[in-house]
């Protein structure tokens, strides 16, 4: 285990010099941008409500039900651009913006300032971020700036330490791209031993505003006013707490800075810690990596693609941030940070591909929170998609829109060119996030199963007609964001929502037997059509005669029987299976978006195809993606600030490693050519038994299972591995596992 450290953790020998490669530390709801720099101590300051008002969260559904049969004779007639007019005409509305608050900002006084001179960092200069503890600290020549966001005060703390402190603190809103027109309110007091801030920013043409406030107390020295800030002088350190609350009309200051905890650093460490250390160090990834590269700082290790050391780095700074950015809701297009009002994509949610690639390690790698942030978004806007089932398609149940900005859920995006508003398939694919996180815990929140039973009400009306071979067709139909070569957008029979349909109608089934309903909509789900595979031996992306393929795009979207639903596989339908991994084969990237390479590696792990999986993965390692906070881009070249790549990695390796479902467990089916050897700790399976896994480069593995409930467990290998149960002294066969009863399962050599 030596360099444990620096898998738990990432260094640089220099402070930030864009906001990009600042150090990030978040509790679901505040975030924090950390600069690390002496000279100019920065901490941008970010909450995962701020968005800014543009007129879209006024919008409802457009009443479009009225010309559904319309469209769907069209279409069925052969009409291919039938759909091209269907919702359009109208102005395209993104969702509010996501942007950051303010930054706080520490300078030396004028009387304290260095001389001018180069920018070679100071003398003994050290940035680094402990993703354990969730610290960023800072040290130099003495002097020492510790931040975090407490999961246990909801605060941003910051304490610098030095001898004889004399810096000027403000509260800065002039970040990139911020609007001309916000008003700004700055209010300045001093206290006993410090003195608080608070700053203001009203959005232009809103009643909304935000404020946040910024409480400093200061060990010794002298505490002053200094224009619009507060000037500390001599002091021995520094404790620097900041919050931040969107709201109408005007806040109570008093009021909120009172409500700040008055403990001092050790005590707010200790309560943080105590909730965010167990839950990052529930799952755990150690690789065998060259113990000099584990030392390297994180801007030298994401220059060695190949290397263990990185994938065991970028494994754990993945968990991190995803824990980080995940609270109040789930992590953003960006996560939980950006250091620019413009933010790409209006830094949104995008529930078509984005957000279920960056959560897709919650439910195995152990993070409920993550789980329950994603939860938390769903269900707070299910009224709006029935809206959008009722407005758009004339159908009871629930649509989902393909972008929000975490308030309205209500669809929006009506464009010719990218017809999401006809995207049946959102509610199904956002809910099976929540599907894998009852499996592995064994419970199920009511309020899933109520869910589950609308998006199957929503098919059992919008499924009214049928093809020509009598089967049920799906009419109108739309694959993010793709559209065959030889016709419009708009479609019949996607498979991605021929997969959702069946999927919601028959687990909706699952989960009230008994009831006519279930009965019903395993009926509906049984006329559906099958699966297409099409002239080339690959899965078709429609499976409506005559539509032809458009290989090269970035979006996976027909292949989410395979991942994350598990319909096609190699162990129940082969052929199809096969077919699915033509599909993939044909497969180009398009843009290079680190989506699209990641989504590839995940479905490539489900058919077993290690060397295509870890092609898609190497693709983001060796693209210079990452930054040197180990958040990723869009693209190559660290262009776009987006948190896919970094969030989806963890997701990546532990399919490569292990797959579950409630009753098949798969042991290294798609190994990694970066991933050699190494052990895997605290896996959560779907069966409710938690994993750890040893392996070695010759197909050599042990599997200790500590299950938390009973369970029938068929046991699948890759590669040929004979497999023993060793607690058992036989070949393994279903396992029976006994809540509390650990089995261990060998694998043999290749």
């Amino acid at each position: 285990m030596t360099g444990r450290a620096h898998i738990d953790g990432t260094w640089e020998p220099r402070p930030a010099a864009r906001w990009e490669d600042a150090f990030l530390g978040g509790n679901g709801r505040h975030g924090a941008m950390v600069y690390g720099d002496p000279a100019d101590d920065r901490v941008v300051v970010n909450h995962h409500t701020l968005v800014r008002p543009n007129g879209s969260e006024h919008l409802r559904p457009p009443e479009l039900a009225h010309g559904m049969e319309r469209l769907r004779d069209g279409l069925l007639a052969g009409d291919t651009t039938a759909g091209e007019q269907f919702g359009t005409g109208r102005p395209l509305v993104w969702v509010q913006p996501f942007h950051p608050a303010f930054q706080t900002r520490l300078r030396p006084t004028p009387a304290s300032a260095p001389a001018p001179g180069d920018d070679a960092p100071p003398a003994g200069y050290r940035r680094s971020v402990s993703f354990a503890t969730g610290e960023i600290t800072a040290v130099c020549e003495g002097r020492r700036s510790q931040v975090f966001v407490s999961r246990a005060d909801d605060v941003i703390v910051q304490r610098v330490t030095g001898p004889g402190l004399a810096v000027d603190l403000t509260l800065d809103h002039a970040l990139p791209g911020a609007p001309p027109r916000l008003a700004i309110g700055r209010s300045t007091a001093l206290t006993p031993g410090g003195g608080r801030l608070a700053l203001r920013v009203g959005y232009p043409d809103s009643e909304l505003a935000y404020t946040g406030v910024t409480v400093v107390r200061a060990d010794g020295g002298r505490v002053s006013v200094s224009g619009e800030g507060i000037r500390v002088e001599g002091a021995r350190s520094l404790l620097l707490l900041t919050r931040v609350r969107r709201h109408t009309g005007d806040l109570d200051l008093a009021a909120e800075c009172a409500a700040l905890p008055g403990d001092d650093y050790p005590a707010l460490l200790g309560r943080h810690l105590s909730l965010h250390r167990p839950a990052f160090e529930r799952a755990s990834l150690t690789l065998d990596a060259d113990p000099a590269e584990r030392e390297l700082p994180g801007s030298e290790l994401v220059r060695l693609a190949d290397s263990p050391a990185l994938l065991e780095r970028l494994f754990a700074a993945g968990r991190y941030h995803l824990l980080s950015s995940s609270g109040v809701l789930p992590p953003r297009l960006t996560g939980l940070w950006t250091g620019d009002w413009d933010t790409a994509w209006s830094g949104a949610f995008t529930t078509n591909a984005n957000l279920n690639l960056q959560i897709a390690s919650a439910a195995a790698a152990a993070l409920p929170e993550v789980s329950l942030a994603h939860a938390a978004l769903v269900y707070g806007q299910l009224g709006d998609w029935r809206d959008n089932a009722r407005s758009v398609f004339g159908a009871r149940g629930i649509v989902a829109p393909s972008h929000t900005d975490g308030e309205s859920g209500h669809t929006r995006h009506f464009q010719r060119a990218y017809p999401l508003h006809l995207w049946t398939a959102g509610a199904d694919w956002l809910l099976e996030p929540l599907l894998a996180h009852a499996e592995t815990s064994g419970v199920t929140d009511p309020r899933l199963a109520g869910a589950l039973h609308e998006a199957a009400l929503f098919y059992e009306d919008f499924l009214t007609r049928t093809a020509p071979d009598g089967t049920v067709a799906l009419v109108p139909s739309y694959s993010p964001e793709n559209r065959p070569a030889n016709a419009s957008w708009v479609t019949v029979n996607a498979t991605m929502d021929l997969a959702a349909a069946r999927h919601a109608l028959t687990v909706s089934a699952d989960h009230s037997p008994g009831l006519p309903a279930a009965a019903r909509r395993r009926e509906l789900a049984a006329r559906l059509p099958d699966f297409a595979v099409n002239g080339d031996g690959a899965l078709a992306e429609w499976a409506w005669p005559g539509l032809a393929e458009n290989y090269d795009h970035r979006h996976l979207s027909h292949l989410y029987p395979v991942w994350p639903l598990d319909a096609i596989n190699p162990y129940d339908t082969p052929e199809l299976s096969a077919a699915a991994r033509r599909a993939l084969e044909l497969r180009g990237s398009e843009n290079d978006s680190a989506h699209g390479h990641l989504h590839h590696a995940l479905v490539a792990a489900r058919l077993r195809d290690g060397a295509r999986a870890s092609a898609a993965l190497n693709a983001v390692l060796a693209g210079d993606f990452f930054h040197d906070s180990l958040m990723s881009a869009h693209y190559p070249g660290r262009d776009v600030y987006n948190a896919d790549a970094a969030h989806a990695l963890p997701a990546v390796v532990i399919e490569s490693l292990v797959q579950s479902t409630p009753h098949r467990l798969v042991l290294l089916p798609a190994p990694l050519t970066g991933c050699p050897g190494g052990e895997l700790r605290g896996i959560r399976t779907r069966f409710g038994a938690v994993l750890d896994l040893r392996w070695s480069a010759d197909g050599t593995a042990t599997a200790v299972l500590h299950p938390g409930r009973a369970a029938r467990v068929d046991v699948r290998t890759g590669g040929g591995s004979t497999l023993t149960d060793s607690s058992a002294g036989s070949t393994a066969a279903p396992l029976e596992l006994t809540a509390g009863v650990d089995r261990v399962l060998e694998l043999g050599p290749r």
